[in-house]
């Protein structure tokens, strides 16, 4: 699973950071997740294929986080797009859509489907044969969810000298790398431990923007290989996170210790900020493996 970080910006382009968007792929499977303003202009700027894109996962109707979405849309319509798309976000999305597309006379030459998510529950809102996502309750200034996205287990790995030693029929394999057995001509069992080799284990990334710190996001994300937390502040203006109900990057790596998660990814950033060399310093006092989300990067959880 990868994650390539579009923007890590808040409020405003400022200090050249761009407005929150994230591409999470797997294997050839890419979702997006926000889609803030200029999020089109990081696509080409990465040189990043976005139009295998079937799933757009939008965590709050704030500017920062949807304003690039009508273009995206708009974009797909003039390059005669017609693969169907979903969305998934916040009540509202779908006036927001309707609307915008009604006013501008956007008409689309491609399916697009609009699930609207109860922000209140944990639950899941999407699955493809390789990945579960589920929403995540965060606590911000109006309905916010948050992503967690969860690979499933792969089916074992046989070994390829087995199938020669053993002369196995291509119709035995898929039961054997889902667990079973060989029994052969003769009678004899061949474990399946012998057969096989484990699978890797499967992996999972959870995207949480914008919040204040929440103990129900420590439970659902308890033993992620990655988590990005926004970090919209350092321990200076922890007074106006609270009344914004933001984090601070010390707030984030501690939702990342509670929670057990491998590694930190810190976003988010207010336009105050010229670098985020204190925000990173602040977490990693708390949090060590803690790292801030790079424009332009790809994370693999």
């Amino acid at each position: 699973m990868q994650v390539t970080i579009l923007g890590n910006g808040s409020g405003g382009p400022f200090q050249g950071r761009n407005f929150t968007s994230q591409l999470v792929s797997i294997e050839n499977e890419a979702y997006l997740v926000d889609c803030g303003e200029g999020t089109q202009h990081q696509l080409f700027r990465f040189k990043i294929r976005h139009d295998h894109v079937r799933q757009i996962f939008i965590s709050h109707l704030h500017g920062d986080h949807v304003f690039g979405l009508m273009g995206l849309l708009t974009s797909f319509c003039l390059k005669k797009r017609t693969a169907p798309l979903t969305l998934y976000g916040m009540p509202g999305l779908r006036t927001l859509v309707e609307t915008t597309s009604a006013v501008c006379g956007i008409h689309y030459p491609y399916q697009l489907d609009i699930h609207e998510v109860d922000a209140e529950q944990h639950a899941l809102v999407f699955e493809s044969p390789k990945l579960e996502v589920w929403s995540i309750p965060l606590v911000h200034r109006g309905p916010c969810s948050g992503w967690l996205f969860r690979e499933k287990q792969r089916p074992r790995n046989i070994r390829p000298e087995k199938i020669t030693e053993y002369t196995i029929p291509f119709p035995l394999i898929p039961g054997i790398k889902a667990g079973e057995d060989l029994i052969l001509p003769d009678g004899r069992c061949i474990s399946n431990a012998e057969l096989t080799l484990d699978p890797p284990q499967p992996r999972t990334y959870a995207f949480c923007s914008d919040t204040k710190p929440s103990e129900r996001v420590v439970e659902i994300v308890k033993g992620v290989d990655l988590l990005y937390h926004e970090a919209t502040f350092t321990n200076e203006q922890a007074v106006e996170a609270e009344l914004s109900a933001h984090s601070t990057a010390a707030q984030a790596a501690t939702i990342a210790r509670k929670a057990g998660v491998k590694r930190l990814l810190l976003g988010h950033f207010s336009g105050r900020y010229k670098d985020e060399a204190q925000h990173l310093a602040e977490a990693q006092a708390v949090f060590p493996n803690a790292s801030i989300a790079e424009e332009g990067e790809v994370y693999r959880s």
